[in-house]
């Protein structure tokens, strides 16, 4: 193949690797790893498309067909539990799935999202399938954390790497769709290497978010007693929100679905399987409206650490420093430290599935008492 795979343009090692395989004989099994919005599932679709489009009479229509996600060849897998990958998404989508010879491609492909989330039971189930697959079978296995997946699957992949996008390519990718350069540059500076996160905090929605940490983080650093009004309640409203829209988004196509449904057992348990499909979705899709926010307002308290320190070229928000430089004004380096540290600590405590509320309105006010105590 000439031109380069989709996707591989800011990634010299994966296209290295993954070019070399379609050209010679391809991997049974790749780990991309890197981090969250660089592309990792783009270039694993468009990966998956030319193995499968390998001797095909008509290899535009299989690529289509992988693009759209109906190829009958392509196995795409996504945990169902809230924070887990189980046995049951493992079990027969990918380790009997794979003991059977394509539909009408030659190979057949399983792509495998957050396989750092295996838990044991699962990823034992999957290595052998790892260790002695079929001659036609090839796994593509993506995770944001590599450190965090098993090591008996790791050594049993080829390693794809994939590094955070240059800043300078994230904010030519925003300039080309409209947004100015000052949010551009901050946007970009803001996602960490995260060109969906660029994108999303370029909107007007994600300017709305970042207005909302902003006082949320105001309110913080005013220090004493919380208000009975928290800050944090129009983000909890915000995930409350995103919650139900992913929740409207699923009943929806469960209502399609259902509609060609005839009455019996078939429907019930295809009805039970939205029904936790729904709750498995929507859960997520709040906890990571928080989870956004929470990071947000550890980037502006590092970046006010920057800003009291002097250390100005370093700010993330750089369209925001003259409102930043008026907070750090004073403030004593060594809270704002901690007050980064409190945002990194209820992050991670999102993954105990505490309640929201009160986690929001404990790191609230953990933060106005740092800087009450500053």
């Amino acid at each position: 193949m000439s031109a380069p795979l989709a996707g591989t343009e800011d990634h010299p090692q994966a296209r290295i690797v993954l070019s070399n395989g379609l050209a010679t004989d391809p991997s049974h099994a790749y780990l991309f790893h890197g981090p969250a919005g660089t592309g990792k599932r783009e270039v694993a679709r468009a990966f998956a498309a030319e193995l499968l489009a390998a001797g095909s009479a008509d290899p535009a229509d299989v690529r289509l067909r992988v693009e759209h996600g109906t190829h009958p060849d392509l196995t795409w897998v996504r945990l169902s539990g809230a924070h887990q990958m189980l046995v049951k998404d493992v079990d027969e989508a990918v380790v009997s799935a794979a003991t059977r010879t394509p539909f009408e491609a030659s190979r057949r492909v399983f792509v495998l999202e957050r396989v750092d989330t295996l838990i044991d039971q699962a990823a034992n189930r999957l290595l052998k399938t790892l260790e002695e697959p079929a001659p036609f079978v090839h796994l593509i296995l993506l995770t944001d954390a590599l450190g965090r997946v098993m090591e008996t699957v790791v050594s049993r992949c080829q390693l794809v790497r994939f590094e955070p996008l240059p800043e300078e390519r994230i904010v030519e990718r925003l300039a080309s769709d409209g947004v100015d350069a000052s949010r551009a540059r901050a946007c970009a500076r803001l996602a960490l290497g995260n060109a969906d996160r660029a994108s999303y905090l370029a909107s007007p929605e994600g300017e709305a978010v970042r207005a909302e940490v902003e006082a949320c983080v105001a309110s913080a650093l005013g220090g004493g007693e919380t208000p009975g009004d928290e800050p944090c309640r129009a983000l909890l409203a915000r995930a409350e929100a995103r919650r139900s829209a992913r929740e409207e988004e699923i009943a929806e196509v469960a209502r399609d679905r259902l509609e060609l449904e005839p009455k019996g057992r078939d429907r019930r348990a295809l009805e039970k399987e939205f029904e936790e499909v729904a709750k498995r979705e929507s859960r997520r899709a709040a906890r990571e409206s928080l989870e956004l926010a929470i990071d947000l307002a550890g980037m502006t308290f590092r970046d006010l650490l920057c800003l009291a320190e002097g250390a100005d070229d370093a700010v993330l928000a750089a369209d925001r420093v003259s409102a930043l430089a008026e907070r750090a004004r004073s403030r004593d380096p060594r809270r704002l430290r901690e007050a980064v540290e409190r945002c990194e600590d209820a992050r991670q405590s999102l993954e105990l599935n505490p309640s929201e509320d009160l986690m929001l309105s404990a790191l609230v006010f953990r933060l106005r008492a740092l800087a009450g105590a500053g």
